[in-house]
């Protein structure tokens, strides 16, 4: 922590506790009369009726980002909570694109190059497949060899979140009342 804070001032703090002068950010409520300055400041950006509370920012689990326009043209409030731990990608959010089947032709009595990707070893002389229906004992296997296969996924969300290391984000409740400019 600065010698002295500017009242509202979030800082990062390596241990698990707020120091004297400061509250975790946590998004707690606070009395307004018991904190004039901090509100003053804060106002119910973060939360709280404005009449007897106000929030404190919540920065569990989140990660701060700078208010104002992006390079991207985004625009960001101050304030505003976005994002997800974790997403359920749709149909309609994965890029356009195919798996081509891929398989090599065979009779099963003699064995296949080293490049035929996903094929059976010749082990056997009976055909694992036919183009014949009812020959030997499997369905047929007509296959045009630009088939791709359909779409699959089991529409479970997956894990979203940016390498983070957890630290302990505290608001100086205490110190210098900033002068704007």
């Amino acid at each position: 922590m600065p010698a002295t804070p500017f009242v509202g001032e979030i800082f990062m703090f390596a241990g698990n506790f707020a120091m004297n002068g400061t509250a975790l950010c946590n998004g707690q409520l606070l009395p307004i009369s018991q904190n004039t300055a901090l509100f003053s400041l804060l106002g119910t950006t973060y939360g709280g009726d404005g009449r007897a509370t106000f929030a404190l920012p919540n920065l569990q689990g989140t990660v701060p980002l700078g208010q104002g326009q992006s390079t991207t043209g985004s625009m960001y409030d101050l304030g505003q909570t976005a994002g997800s731990a974790t997403v359920t990608l749709l149909q309609t959010e994965i890029p356009s694109h195919n798996h081509t089947l891929q398989v090599a032709m065979g009779t099963g009595t003699t064995p296949l190059t080293a490049t035929a990707v996903g094929s059976l070893p010749a082990t056997t002389t009976t055909n694992l497949y036919s183009d014949t229906a009812g020959a030997n004992f499997m369905t047929p296997l007509n296959v045009n060899l630009n088939t791709t296969t359909e779409i699959t996924g089991s529409g479970f969300p997956h894990n979203n979140m940016q390498p983070y290391l957890a630290v302990t984000f505290v608001v100086a409740m205490q110190g210098v009342f900033p002068a704007r400019s």
